[in-house]
């Protein structure tokens, strides 16, 4: 059953067209992964659904009564409270319904409405309809369903008494989808809900999406989750809209052959058009020389053949890739042994951290860090890397072995922040103007961001230029601290890529499973403060816990 249906809607900023003539129709119960490359629109087409964007054409309609839910990339939650407390608070139709029974419940008490038969029975109307609009958003049953949720997204009644300051980004955003959803909203619009989540908090989140009882709409670049909740995959490009029906796999294995299939049709069509303008070309050749008649009416007649394909939309396109980055590591083969840790202890706080950690990398391995929030995994590297030191134990680095790393958070761009990436650029290649701006526009930076303040682009275009930064490196041990959490999907597959080319060692921190899966073979799990190790990526490592 239909509950939302966009039609034909059109929408412009500045000047800029961000899609045109865009229909959709999202239905009951639908579980759907909103896909497409950064800055195609996926945000933007969530704010038209909720209202706050005005479509230049087209309209948006929806069933009576239809309630959109809207958990942004960004949230904020008063740091001074307790997670429960946070949870508890009523969402702010739930608080007007409650508000609306109250003033009518007062009416009863009215003479002027209990001593008028008419009035009376129509104000018991109202308190009914009222009443099926508050149990449909679990109003009388509010905080004992609050507390369900917290329990299926991974929070103990012991976490009850934390403050919101101390939980992490990943934890706030659990806690938002709850009061979110705890009013059992038509429509869940989730705009990258696993963000800064660990492994453990990324399959409650699977758990409670396909256990929601209505219709959700999800944008991330987790393809692993993806494949677990979406029943159709919806990608917004170039200003369209394509529906597949099937999960992210599905959806990528149909897109190729749609690919493929309309560059066939597209080359066959080519080649009729090439024949009809021969043909137009021909005839009005001979009417001119012989001054017939026939032969320009044939010419006027296959013209419009072609004018008529135009108009009714029948040309088709020629298939064209999108515009990706093209990063590549120039490796080179370093020492038998990159890396080696022996017997080595870190601890914060007076708290161990990591105990007695053994772990030995060779030239050419891939091997990924997992581990929960906390567990010490971006610790790890800081030690690999020199800043921090050991309370125990010996780092040992292999004598030709350079280092290329990527931080979480975009720490290696700090001291840029106010100034260009063709100065950063610049600096580091020590090359002329030309040649850092083909750099840059290599990586998919346009003319314009390749001038603009660092500190003005967004987490995915700074992602891409801390990867720049790796690639002038020419490292032979790569560090890559959660290098996907801002990438789109397009970009993290051009990083596998380059990754799987790469001559050297690798080791990765990532809560990415799809990630891992492309790019290691052997995992190294960090739980309690001991390193475990798995043969295999993350679905090896599954069958081997038996947490799958």
């Amino acid at each position: 059953m239909q509950i939302l249906r966009v039609n034909k809607i059109t929408v412009n900023f500045a000047g800029h067209e961000i899609f045109r003539d865009l229909s959709w129709v999202i239905g009951d119960r639908d579980r759907v992964a909103l896909v497409g490359p950064n800055g195609a629109g996926k945000s933007t087409l969530f704010r038209a659904l909720l209202g706050e964007v005005e479509p230049d054409r087209g309209s948006i309609t929806a069933q009576r009564d239809t309630r959109i839910g809207y958990l942004p990339q960004d949230i904020t939650l008063p740091p001074d409270m307790t997670l429960i407390e946070t949870a508890l608070m009523k969402p702010p139709e739930l608080a007007q319904a409650e508000d609306r029974l109250n003033a009518i419940e007062s009416q009863l008490a009215d003479p002027a409405v209990y001593g008028d038969e008419a009035k009376l029975s129509q104000t018991l109307a109202e308190l009914e309809a009222e009443l099926l609009r508050f149990e449909a958003m679990n109003g009388n049953r509010h905080a004992s369903h609050v507390r369900e949720l917290l329990a299926m997204l991974g929070f103990s009644a012991d976490d009850y008494a934390l403050p919101m300051a101390a939980l992490s980004g990943g934890q706030k955003k659990l806690v938002a989808l709850v009061r979110l959803a705890v009013s059992a909203p038509d429509i869940l619009l989730l705009d990258e809900p696993d963000n800064h989540l660990d492994m453990t908090g990324k399959h409650q989140l699977e758990r409670f999406i396909l256990n929601y009882p209505k219709s959700v709409v999800i944008i991330s670049h987790d393809r692993y989750l993806l494949d677990e909740v979406a029943t159709q995959t919806v990608e917004l490009e170039a200003g369209k809209l394509t529906t597949y029906h099937g999960n992210y796999s599905y959806f990528i294995n149909e897109k190729e052959l749609r690919r493929l299939r309309q560059q066939q049709q597209y080359v066959t069509q080519q080649k009729e058009i090439a024949r009809l303008e021969a043909m137009i070309e021909r005839f009005e050749r001979w009417a001119k020389q012989v001054l017939s008649r026939k032969h320009m009416l044939a010419a006027r007649q296959r013209r419009r053949q072609l004018e008529k394909m135009e108009a009714r939309g029948e040309i088709i396109e020629k298939v064209t890739d999108a515009r990706l980055m093209d990063f590549k590591i120039d490796g080179w083969r370093g020492s038998k042994k990159a890396l080696e840790l022996v017997a080595v202890s870190v601890a914060f706080a007076d708290q161990p951290l990591i105990l007695e950690a053994d772990l030995l990398l060779r030239h050419g391995e891939r091997v990924g860090v997992i581990g929960a929030n906390g567990a010490g995994k971006t610790v790890l590297l800081r030690l690999i890397l020199g800043e921090l030191t050991p309370l125990a134990g010996e780092i040992k680095l292999g004598p030709s072995t350079r280092i290329g790393y990527y931080s979480q958070e975009h720490q290696t761009l700090d001291a840029w922040l106010d100034r260009a990436p063709l100065e950063l650029i610049r600096n580091l290649q020590n090359s002329s103007e030309a040649t850092a701006v083909n750099f840059l526009l290599r990586m998919a930076f346009s003319y314009e961001q390749v001038r603009q303040p660092i500190r003005s682009l967004s987490g995915g275009e700074r992602s891409r230029l801390q990867l720049a930064l790796v690639m002038l490196r020419q490292p032979n041990l790569l560090l890559l601290d959660e290098p996907t959490n801002n990438l789109d999907i397009a970009s993290v597959e051009v990083l596998e890529d380059a990754l799987d080319d790469f001559v050297g060692t690798v080791l990765i921190v990532s809560h990415d499973r799809y990630f891992l899966d492309q790019t290691v073979d052997r995992l190294v799990e960090i739980r309690a403060g001991r390193l475990r190790e798995f043969q295999g990526g993350y679905t090896e490592y599954l069958e081997a816990t038996g947490r799958g």
